[in-house]
This record gives C-alpha cells, sequence and structure tokens, in this order.
C-alpha cells in the first residue's frame, strides 16, 4: 500500500503534510486556556513549616518521654500494677477470726436456759498463707513486666511514626522546592513563548508539570497530617492540640550494641521474656498453693457459756428457814480445736490443672527465648542492608541524579535536548530524591527495630 500511494505522492509533499498537522495542533494548543495558578492555592506556600521547626519542634526523645507520661494506657497499666501491690498486702492478712453467739430457753416449766459465746481463730496450716503471698508477688511482678514491655512497644512505636512522619515532611519540603522550579519554569516559558523564541507547545508541557507537582504536593500534605494524627495519638494528645517536630534521619544519634552480644542481651533484659519466666514461677506457685489446699487445716475455738437450771420444788434454806425454788446457775469456759480433714477433696484437680500450666508456661518461655534470638538476629540483618542500600542511594544515585538533571537541563537551554528529555531527567531526579528519603527512613526504623530487640535504654 506504501508503495502505491508514492506513486501519487512525493516525499516532499509527506513532510509538507506532516509539518502541517503539526502546526495546526500547536495552534490549538495555544488557543486552549492555561491552568494557572491561583491566589487561594500559591504553589510557593512553604506549607511544611507546619509541621516541622528546628527551634520549637519535639525531637524524638522528646516525644518518647512524652508519650510514657501522657500515654492512657500506659496510665491505666500503672494502676493495674499499683492494685497487685495493693493485693500483696491483702494477702499478707490473717483470715478474719470467726464469733458465734447462741442459746436456749426452755418454753414453759421453770424457764431454764443457756446462752454460749464461741469463737474461732483460722491457724492456716500447710503453708496456705505464704503461698498465697508468693501467688501475689508473682502476680504483681508479672504485671509491672507487662508494664515495661508495653514501655518497651510504645517507646518503639513513638519513633518509628515519628521517623515516618519526618520522612513525609522532608518529601513534602522536596515536593514544594521542585514547585518553586516548576513555576519558574513556566514564567520563563511563557516569556519565551511571547518572543515567539518557543512554541507554545513547551508552554503546556510545563503547565502540565507545575499542575503534577501541585497534586504531588497535595497528597504529600495529606500523608503528613495523617501521620501527625497517628503521632498525636500514640503520644496522647488531642487531634487538635499543636505539634511540630524537629531532627532529622541520622542513624548515627542513636549507639545500639555489637551484633555479638546483642542476643544475650536480649535474653536477660527483654520484659516480654522475664514475663514469660514469672508466668512459669506464677504457675509453680499455684501448684505449690493448690497443694497447700489441700492439706490439714484447724481452727482454735474458745467460748464461754452460762446456763441456769432448776425444779419445779421449793426447798428451805438452812439458816433461815425460808422456802426459796431450786434451781442452779453455772459459768462454763469452752475450748477445743476443729479440723478441717482433706478425706475426699484433696484439691486433686487443682493440683494437676496447675501443673499443666506450669508446663504450658515452660513451653511459651522456651518460644520466647526462640523469638527473641530471631528478632535480634532479623533486626541486624535488616538495618546492614538498609544502610548499605541508604549509601548507595547518597553516593551513586542521588547526588548524579541531581547532576544529570543540570547537565540535560543546560543542554535544553542551548537546543541540544528537547524539553521531554529534560522533564524525564527531571522526573528520575524526584524519583531518586524521594527513593533516597524512603532508604533513609528503611535504615532509621531498622535502627529502631534493633533498639527495641535487645531493649536498649537508647530506645526510651
Amino acid at each position: 500500500m506504501f508503495r502505491t500511494l508514492t506513486k501519487y505522492f512525493s516525499w516532499r509533499s509527506f513532510v509538507l503534510a506532516a509539518l502541517a498537522v503539526c502546526v495546526f495542533a500547536i495552534r490549538a494548543n495555544a488557543q486552549a486556556p492555561l491552568p494557572q495558578p491561583t491566589a487561594d492555592q500559591p504553589a510557593t506556600q512553604q506549607s511544611h513549616l507546619k509541621y516541622y521547626d528546628e527551634r520549637t519542634g519535639k525531637s524524638a526523645d522528646e516525644l518518647v518521654k512524652f508519650a510514657l507520661e501522657n500515654n492512657p494506657e500506659i496510665a491505666a497499666m500503672r494502676n493495674e500494677a499499683e492494685a497487685g501491690e495493693a493485693l500483696i498486702r491483702q494477702a499478707r492478712l490473717r483470715p478474719n477470726p470467726s464469733l458465734e453467739v447462741s442459746g436456749e430457753r426452755q418454753i414453759g416449766g421453770m424457764g431454764d436456759y443457756s446462752m454460749m459465746v464461741e469463737g474461732g481463730i483460722p491457724l492456716e496450716l500447710g503453708g496456705r498463707r505464704s503461698a498465697r503471698i508468693r501467688v501475689a508477688e508473682h502476680e504483681l511482678e508479672i504485671r509491672q513486666l507487662a508494664l515495661a514491655e508495653r514501655e518497651r512497644q510504645l517507646a518503639s512505636e513513638v519513633r518509628s511514626k515519628y521517623a515516618e512522619t519526618i520522612a513525609a515532611i522532608f518529601k513534602l519540603k522536596f515536593t514544594e522546592d521542585i514547585l518553586v522550579m516548576a513555576e519558574q519554569n513556566l514564567s520563563l516559558v511563557t516569556a519565551q513563548v511571547d518572543e515567539g523564541r518557543r512554541p507554545p507547545l513547551e508552554q503546556s508541557m510545563e503547565t502540565v508539570e507545575l499542575n503534577r507537582m501541585r497534586a504531588m504536593r497535595e497528597a504529600g500534605e495529606g500523608t503528613v497530617e495523617i501521620r501527625m494524627l497517628e503521632l498525636r495519638n500514640l503520644v496522647g494528645l488531642e487531634p487538635l492540640d499543636p505539634l511540630t517536630l524537629r531532627g532529622d534521619l541520622d542513624t548515627l544519634k542513636l549507639s545500639f550494641p555489637p551484633q555479638a552480644g546483642a542476643e544475650q542481651m536480649a535474653l536477660q533484659l527483654r520484659p516480654d521474656l522475664k514475663g514469660a519466666i514469672a508466668v512459669e514461677q506464677l504457675s509453680a506457685a499455684r501448684v505449690e498453693q493448690a497443694r497447700s489446699e489441700g492439706r490439714i487445716d484447724a481452727d482454735v475455738m474458745l467460748g464461754y457459756q452460762r446456763m441456769k437450771s432448776g425444779f419445779p420444788l421449793m426447798g428451805i434454806e438452812m439458816e433461815t428457814g425460808a422456802m426459796l425454788p431450786i434451781e442452779q446457775t453455772m459459768n462454763f469456759f469452752t475450748f477445743g480445736v476443729r479440723f478441717n480433714l482433706p478425706v475426699r477433696n484433696r484439691n486433686q484437680g487443682m493440683v494437676e490443672a496447675a501443673r499443666f500450666e506450669q508446663q504450658a508456661a515452660a513451653s511459651r518461655r522456651a518460644f520466647g527465648e526462640l523469638a527473641v534470638k530471631r528478632e535480634v538476629a532479623a533486626a541486624y540483618a535488616r538495618y546492614n542492608r538498609a544502610v548499605r542500600a541508604m549509601e548507595i542511594f547518597r553516593v551513586g544515585v542521588r547526588d548524579r541524579a541531581a547532576a544529570n538533571a543540570d547537565v540535560v537541563r543546560q543542554t535544553y537551554e542551548l537546543g541540544s535536548k528537547t524539553l521531554l528529555d529534560y522533564i524525564a531527567e527531571h522526573h528520575r531526579y524526584i524519583e531518586a530524591e524521594n527513593g533516597y528519603i524512603d532508604a533513609q527512613l528503611e535504615a532509621y526504623l531498622a535502627m529502631v527495630e534493633i533498639l527495641k530487640a535487645v531493649n536498649s535504654p537508647e530506645l526510651k
């Protein structure tokens, strides 16, 4: 078909027709209205300054400290730990004595009656009290370790969310800087188009880039706002409370132990592993408590009894010879011991159940040790790779991408490159800069993961 057309049209006619189509498209595009920056949404607005202030903003350390002091969940767990201390005081108390008052009276007759007051003091034999105290002490230890574990988790969450928020702010700042450049480029190209030095198509392409940067800025600021709300929630602030940040994603500001001793440090310091050990000890204490409850127990009984009895006859008093009723009032002191004999119920079921719980706690503790070792190894592996990736981005990607964008822009201004070439290289530069921020974030998060895995004091 191509050969058939060439019989009727020459190569020159094809070129002229193509040029005519291009000129028509450029004129049509130039006649279309171009979107311009509006007064209520200026592209040069530096909105990242609302979230970042190097002078008055909060650092990661300050946010962690504030969160540990003001987080409602931490406050609730502190109250639970205080309740555990009260339970220990309760467990140390001796059981209350018992008092029994009874009496009987004869209906009719001489009105004989008796009255008895008897009290009992439990002895708590078989180590009942000491077993109860040990159970309460282990329960308090578990509550305190649960509080320490939640503080470890919260400190890690706050540092991670701080890093994500700072990274989003840095991306927003970079986008706004690029947006300023896009506005300047549009103004320059517009002036050149008005002078006839550039085709109107380039003005349209620069306008598209400017609007794309505006859209990126809006999306970036939305991400920052969401991260700030999440950070406020973690540290215990209301959604509308003022908060600004400061600092950067430098991983050298926090130190952590070398990998060689990190595993042993984690096994010794991790509150969740200590909690698993405390649960195992609590199960052993409950076994002993169940056994003590199945042993013999006794109450010491003391009492007083007053009894009056008589006969329906009259007697003669020896001295006066007067007639008196025959009756007698007697006072008794009673004492004894009441035994609780574990003949049928020796608490066998509770002992067996507590023993199974002890075995389950031992298995969980062993699994917890394996999990701690894996977390430590994974955290160091993640950090080592993340730091290498960050260095590659910093040395081999970020700086080169910026240099390439400058070179392509200069060659474009000299006429050696097209605007499409410059836009494509500019996109690669933006991706490289955002990728470098992501690499910094990943290295920082990996460092926080190490601090969390070994429960380093630097975490709090």
